[in-house]
């Protein structure tokens, strides 16, 4: 069993908006980097190096955030 659907509402027939909303679930939820990735065949190294950056990355935001709210760096 794969991943639940996702499921858009048109109302009044604005396709152009359904669309638009599809889009941003879409971004958020990963789908396009997802699809992206799997277009390609990746090397174990590679995966492990890019696992590897997005941890790091995760780690710089967490951190950067905590230190917004603690107050010790100003917001951009």
């Amino acid at each position: 069993m794969g991943a639940p659907l996702v499921q858009i509402l048109v109302r009044d027939n604005n396709v152009d908006q359904a669309l638009k909303a599809l889009k941003k679930k879409m971004q958020r939820e990963g789908t396009f980097r997802e699809m992206k990735r799997r277009n390609h065949f990746e090397k174990p190294s590679e995966k492990r190096a890019r696992e590897e950056a997005e941890a790091v990355r995760r780690t710089r935001k967490l951190q950067r955030k905590r230190a917004q709210r603690e107050g010790l760096v100003g917001r951009m």
